[in-house]
């Protein structure tokens, strides 16, 4: 038989083990959620259990402490047992929690499964007077009872079941979270298996506390699942939590709240933060809601979770949070007008899988015309993302895309060259545009495809001579920012021009002036190595970024466009023109060359003939037209 000054170091470690992870949980301030109180009371009930082997360790080891030693020992084995029995069907309802199955549990369900907890705590309580669990013989030495086996497997039950419940989440449960459940349930199975087979090796609790030290640092510490620069849940967190509602058929309400003019609000503050909207909007959104219901999507997009609410108390929920948009919000010396979309959806009933949220997340919200929330039939943009990215993803294998080209002009009317611009004509959702199908491309990770497929038919286009033959100098080609950041960018677009033995400097590539503002250093490298190569580059579309200039000039493009809004703004006001003037002017001091997007009109043409630009685009001179009707319009 062990001394007892081994129980007695077992149960003092335990207990420090459980006081310091109470103590660091009170400090990380996890204490508001349901799941968190399960934890703490799980904690204290091993607390407990530590310090009842303390006083068994130190009264059962010294037979000389006559003076209270049997009611010592007897009060400590029942506040052991008294607890000890609530501990597994805790961990059941803390699994359950955590994974979103307590939702599916009705009343009669939960009645049910408490009925072995009820049953073997009334044995623990009524034990003095039964001694149907333990009892202590003459020489206050333990003895097992009949009811203490019945208690083991109430607990072996609930360990089950908490097995089942992990299990059945198992998809929507982090590798960490994974890892430290395992760890768990490995640490207890143990710790009871080696206690039960010999009642002197007490390291049952020992064991207890440690898995439950691995469950603090994985599940409780919710680091990874917290958006540290805004104090949110995270994206990833949001996923997992909808995916775990979805798989258990726990239904709630989601307000999804969009800020339009985020980057504005951005460059107002000017201070190179990136978290200004969560600021701002931090308080309030938790005067609302608690906090472990607030998620950010992304830096303007915030999501609400609102369990057991009716419809009618969301929609009061998001009419609230909506009207707050009509006022100012204070943020420093600043007072900033927020643009707000506030979206309501119903799970399961509107948002069907964590797919789906990613649609409403990153799918472009209608207008509201006047609407304070979207809600209903509103949310059939959802639908349309989803309809659009099957598209986008058999494409290539019923041959729906198609390049078109729009001319371009030198000032005087002679034919310089064209762009060549994607288009879809999908069999079920019928022609689709670039600006619909090109953001979901990039977001899904099938844009290069699209990219490659348009540079490989202009190629071919050129290849065939037809574009010398009647002048075109080159045609320009659109890269996207995903496409010049993927790693071997430079070495695959060489690969594909010299593959169709086209001269490179037939080709010019349209990069927009927001891609890039995002990083200069990247797209000079790509620009000079392509350079070098003889490709030419354009700035597409500037005028509408808010881009460094002399960052944008030293990325040596050979054409900048500017946007048809400056052209188009010259004519409805003297400002206007001041700004188009002016904005010319720099790019020609900068010795560049200037076509002008979105001409229209021959007065259009009278203004920039008289500004001196070099190159005209727009629909004065055509749309863009399918290969076959532009080699038909140039031999004209």
């Amino acid at each position: 038989m062990l001394n007892y000054s081994f129980a007695l170091g077992v149960a003092v470690s335990s207990l420090l083990i459980c006081v310091v992870n109470l103590i660091y949980t009170f400090i990380q301030r996890r204490t508001d959620k349901l799941q968190n109180r399960l934890f703490i009371a799980i904690l204290c009930i091993l607390a407990v259990n530590a310090a009842c082997g303390i006083v068994s360790a130190v009264f059962g080891g010294n037979p000389d402490l006559q003076a209270g030693r049997s009611i010592a020992l007897n009060l400590s084995r029942y506040a052991y047992f008294l607890t000890h029995t609530a501990l597994c069907p805790l961990f059941f309802y803390y699994a359950s929690n955590v994974s979103f199955v307590s939702t599916r549990l009705t009343n009669k369900n939960i009645f049910l499964l408490s009925l072995p907890f009820f049953i073997t705590e009334l044995m623990a309580i009524t034990n003095p007077f039964t001694n149907w669990v333990w009892w202590l013989d003459e020489n206050l030495e333990f003895h097992r009872a009949w009811g203490e086996i019945l208690i083991y497997l109430a607990a072996l039950l609930y360990f089950v079941l908490a097995f089942i419940v992990v299990l059945r989440t198992w998809s929507f449960i982090s590798s960490k979270r994974r890892t430290s459940l395992i760890f768990l349930f490995i640490m207890v199975a143990a710790g009871v298996l080696v206690q039960l087979l010999n009642k002197d090796l007490k390291v049952e609790v020992l064991a207890e506390a440690i898995g439950f030290t691995g469950v603090m640092m994985s599940v409780e510490n919710e680091d990874d699942r917290i958006d540290m620069g805004m104090g949110f849940y995270n994206r990833t967190a949001l996923s997992l939590d909808i995916g775990g509602c979805l798989t258990n058929g726990r239904k709630l309400k989601l307000l999804m709240i969009r800020i339009h003019n985020s980057d504005l609000v951005n460059r107002l503050v000017g201070n190179g933060e990136t978290n200004t909207i969560a600021d701002i909007l931090s308080d309030y959104l938790k005067s609302v809601v608690p906090r472990y219901y607030i998620y950010a999507a992304e830096k303007d997009t915030f999501v609400i979770t609102l369990y057991s609410k009716s419809f009618a108390d969301a929609e009061a929920i998001a009419d609230r949070i909506s009207t707050r948009f009509d006022n100012p919000w204070d943020y420093g010396e600043y007072s900033i007008q927020l643009n707000a979309t506030v979206v309501l959806a119903d799970i399961p009933t509107q948002i069907k899988s964590t797919a789906e949220l990613a649609y409403m997340i990153d799918s472009p919200t209608p207008d509201s015309e006047g609407r304070r929330v979207l809600k209903g039939d509103d949310l059939q943009f959802i639908m349309r993302r989803h309809a659009v990215e099957d598209a986008i993803s058999r494409g290539f294998a019923e041959n729906s895309y198609e390049v078109y080209y729009q001319p371009t002009f030198h000032i005087d009317g002679k034919l310089h060259g064209a762009e060549a611009l994607i288009r879809m004509h999908d069999k079920e959702l019928g022609n689709l545009y670039p600006d619909e199908f090109i953001p979901i491309a990039e977001q899904s990770g099938l844009i290069d495809d699209i990219d490659e497929y348009v540079l490989e038919e202009v190629c071919r286009f050129l290849k065939s001579g037809i574009p010398e033959k009647y002048g075109i100098d080159n045609i320009n080609v659109n890269l996207s920012v995903l496409q010049c950041m993927r790693p071997g960018f430079v070495e695959t677009i060489t690969r594909i021009v010299e593959s169709y033995g086209v001269n490179k400097h037939l080709i010019n590539f349209e990069i927009t002036e927001s891609i890039g503002a995002s990083d200069y250093g990247t797209l000079s490298r790509v620009i000079q190595r392509l350079r070098q190569q003889s490709f030419l580059f354009s700035m597409d579309d500037y005028g509408t970024g808010y881009s460094n200039v002399s960052n944008i000039f030293s990325l040596n493009f050979d054409v900048i466009k500017i946007d048809k809004s400056l052209l188009w703004g010259a004519e409805k006001s003297d400002m206007g023109m001041v700004i188009l003037e002016n904005t010319i002017r720099m790019i020609q001091q900068m010795k560049k060359k200037i076509l002008v997007e979105g001409v229209e009109t021959a007065e259009q043409i009278k203004l920039l003939e008289r500004l001196k630009v070099d190159y005209l685009q727009g629909f004065y001179f055509s749309k863009p037209i399918p290969k076959d009707a532009f080699i038909e319009y140039i031999s004209k």
